[in-house]
């Protein structure tokens, strides 16, 4: 994780100062996060939850985003602003993401042909709180994504029978299929987070993204003016898919797992997600 990015959060109760250096990305999503009303996390699951819904993914340069961010979180906005999560005071946060696969990367396979029966599993840990999550994510009947997720305590990890044996139930519930017989870690994901919450829809926004290859002890770096913008919601398009747009940015073919793969892997047959890789992580 870049020195920048570490940097970016804020110490409880009151932002922290930007320094200089700090990439364009990482200070668009800090202004802007400081820039509108806070929301717990309590609010946030109570309007905003989402754990089944359709996701769009975005690469957006950092000025575009704080104009379109100005107009999400105007308070004379139809309905309300945008709010951004706040704990502890903090509005912009580190996540560390594992995925685990197959060895021949079933994960990775599934999505590139898209199959309906497709899914990843990840441990996600919010480092700002120490939070860990065993999480799978499928793919629902009418195409959205429902996350199933688990805590992790202390030293337990993914490969640990009761998590296993819960994603095999997991599957076996949502597909009728067996759960892979092995799995091993396969990337890693490191980026600062801030998110905007309205009634219904958050948008997340991600800035200084570095992924490593774990098999292949190789790592990519997002640009540092693009700032990856997904809108969540669970029925059609939001008003930040219709601002963005209007602004000439069109949705992404794109996803942190397979897009960076595709960058890390220039062998793997990942067409669909090579010219989203390009302008994220630049030529591998």
């Amino acid at each position: 994780m870049t020195a920048a990015v570490r940097q970016a959060a804020a110490p409880a109760g009151a932002p922290a100062a930007l320094p200089a250096s700090a990439a364009a990305a990482v200070r668009a999503i800090h202004d802007a996060a400081h820039a509108t009303g806070p929301i717990p996390l309590a609010e946030v699951n109570a309007r905003a939850e989402l754990m089944a819904r359709f996701d769009r993914s975005y690469l957006v340069p950092a000025e575009t985003f704080l104009q379109i961010a100005a107009r999400l979180t105007d308070p004379r906005r139809p309905g309300g602003p945008f709010r951004a999560l706040t704990i502890d005071g903090r509005r912009a946060f580190h996540y560390h993401s594992v995925y685990y696969d197959t060895p021949g990367l079933r994960s990775f396979h599934d999505h590139r042909q898209g199959r309906r029966l497709r899914f990843k599993v990840r441990e996600r840990v919010y480092q700002d709180t120490g939070d860990r999550q065993f999480e799978v994510k499928l793919k629902g009947r009418r195409g959205d994504t429902v996350k199933h997720r688990r805590p992790l305590a202390g030293s337990d990890t993914p490969l640990d029978a009761g998590y296993r044996a819960f994603l095999a139930d997991t599957l076996h519930r949502a597909y009728g299929i067996d759960s892979p017989a092995t799995l091993q870690p396969s990337l890693s994901t490191d980026y600062l987070r801030a998110t905007f919450v309205a009634d219904g829809e958050r948008i997340t926004c991600d800035a200084g993204l570095v992924c490593d290859d774990l098999r292949a002890g190789r790592r990519v770096r997002c640009d540092t003016d693009l700032v990856l913008v997904e809108t969540k919601t669970a029925g059609h398009l939001t008003d930040a898919d219709r601002l963005l747009h209007a602004c000439g940015v069109r949705p992404a073919v794109f996803t942190k797992y397979c897009g960076a793969l595709a960058a890390l892997r220039p062998a793997l047959p990942a067409n669909r997600w090579r010219r989203a890789a390009r302008c994220a992580f630049g030529e591998s």
